[in-house]
């Protein structure tokens, strides 16, 4: 890797999606918005579109083995003035311009542990390779000493790079690679919609805390704060440093910080048109697992929209448990899918359903994107104030309705009625 090279770091969709976009994004994450989703988003693997990956279709749902998630990535761009990855578009060709893969970007995924984020990155790094793209599978977390010699391994690439392009923020493991090797130049590439408060955040100056915690200082915490205050600066355009976020969502440009829209070119050229089914698909969420929302409100919900939409298939967010999705199947009837890729992929590939009604998340941003002029309706369904549990943290449904309230190409689902599940409604 020459002294001019960009490094990359990030965390892949899921999302990223996961964590579609024109950028390689580190496999959040994924984001990853994946997709898609909030941290996942992280951005996912380290391919032309933040926080969609390489796909292969989608498989039944089978509990864990059936990969799906974020992960974290590094990737070399090709330096200072130039796009913060290949597919992002050179000046002057407008954002719809799909640019070849760079020969001076060199990608490194940092592995997660988690089996379905790992099944996903590796087909995700599978596709960034098919693209022309070097890609290296560091085991980041593979047990003792894993750490040390990750920082030995990448010290060097680091220090040399002169961009850095990070997918997932708020990752401590990223949050010290920046600690210890400040960059030049940093692109932030999307990880879902944590970007939205990463980006809000940065503005503020104040402590990066994904948006579901309640970001109290416990022990772990505490002992970190020097490392979390550090990278924020180091995320912070400065006198001897620019700072760049590449992202499809709304949001707005801190102080002295460039803002790039990712409008999904090359997933749209490079997959799709997909073929339309007469029903309509379910997007699901892990807001239950990361403990925002009530459990039974949310199954309840599930089948209510069901029945409402004439929906048959759940697609399952890489977080979401076995159990959960074992009674989504049996109580509402919908075939239960887990993606093996970003779900703006499998959507472009198709077959889809006519509508897709998801639960606030990166997806009600990116699909419109994704499936632009393909006639698939998007629709988003609020999170009600009931819905959420006693210790969901304070910012919850200020951030949920802002995911929603901002989501322009699709349409509000709003819930209204009582209580019992025969009652509720959606205007």
């Amino acid at each position: 890797m020459s002294s001019s090279q960009t490094t990359a770091v990030g965390r892949g969709p899921g999302p990223p999606r996961g964590r579609g976009a024109a950028a390689p994004a580190p496999a959040p994450p994924a984001g990853a918005d994946r997709a898609p989703g909030p941290d996942a988003a992280r951005a996912s693997a380290p391919v032309p579109d933040s926080g969609t990956g390489p796909g292969t279709g989608s498989a039944p749902a089978s509990g864990p083995g059936t990969a799906s998630g974020p992960g974290t990535a590094f990737a070399p761009a090709s330096g200072p003035g130039t796009p913060p990855a290949a597919s992002a578009p050179e000046p002057g060709q407008g954002r719809d311009a799909v640019p070849a893969a760079s020969d001076d970007l060199a990608i490194v995924v940092l592995s997660p542990s988690d089996p379905m984020s790992r099944g996903q990155l590796r087909r995700m790094a599978q596709l960034a390779r098919d693209e022309g793209f070097d890609v290296h599978w560091q085991e980041a977390r593979a047990g003792r000493g894993a750490l040390v010699r990750t920082l030995r391994e990448l010290g060097g690439p680091l220090r040399a790079a002169e961009r850095v392009i990070v997918g997932d923020p708020f990752s401590r493991y990223v949050q010290l690679l920046l600690t210890l090797f400040g960059p030049r130049h940093v692109t932030v590439v999307d990880d879902g919609t944590a970007t939205m408060e990463f980006a809000a955040q940065l503005a503020g100056g104040e402590r990066l805390v994904r948006w579901h915690r309640k970001g109290d200082l416990g022990p772990r915490e505490l002992l970190l704060a020097p490392v979390t205050s550090l990278a924020r600066r180091r995320l912070a355009p400065g006198p001897h440093r620019t700072v760049e976020i590449f992202t499809s969502l709304p949001v707005q440009a801190p102080p002295g910080t460039e803002v790039t829209e990712n409008a999904y070119a090359w997933t749209r050229a490079r997959f799709g048109p997909p073929a339309l089914t007469g029903g309509a698909d379910l997007v699901g969420t892990s807001l239950v697992e990361t403990g925002v929302v009530d459990a039974e409100h949310y199954l309840r919900v599930v089948g209510q929209l069901a029945r409402t939409h004439g929906a048959t298939r759940y697609f399952a967010h890489r977080r979401e448990t076995p159990e959960k999705l074992h009674r989504i199947a049996v109580e509402t009837g919908l075939q239960v899918v887990r993606p093996e890729l970003p779900l703006e992929l499998i959507a472009r590939r198709g077959p889809v359903g006519a509508t897709i009604v998801s639960f606030p998340s990166t997806v009600v941003h990116t699909l419109p994107l994704a499936l632009a002029g393909t006639g698939v309706k998007v629709a988003v369904c609020e999170i009600a104030p009931e819905w959420l549990k006693a210790t969901a943290s304070p910012r919850a449904q200020g951030f949920l309705a802002g995911v929603v309230g901002t989501a322009s190409g699709a349409d509000r689902l709003t819930p209204r009625g009582g209580s019992a599940a025969d009652r509720l409604e959606f205007g």
